[in-house]
C-alpha cells in the first residue's frame, strides 16, 4: 500500500508531495510560492 499524496503545484502544475517535511507544501518551490502571493497582493 502506497501512503503518499500528491498534487500539483497551483502555480506551474509540478508533481509535489503532500508531507509535513515539504515546507513550501502545496507547492513546489519557494519561488512558486512567492508567485503565488504576488498575485494576492495585486
Amino acid at each position: 500500500m502506497n501512503d503518499t499524496n500528491s498534487v500539483n503545484c497551483p502555480t506551474c502544475g509540478a508533481n509535489v508531495i503532500w508531507s509535513k517535511t515539504n515546507n513550501w507544501r502545496p507547492f513546489c518551490s519557494k519561488r512558486c510560492q512567492l508567485i503565488d502571493l504576488e498575485g494576492w497582493l495585486h
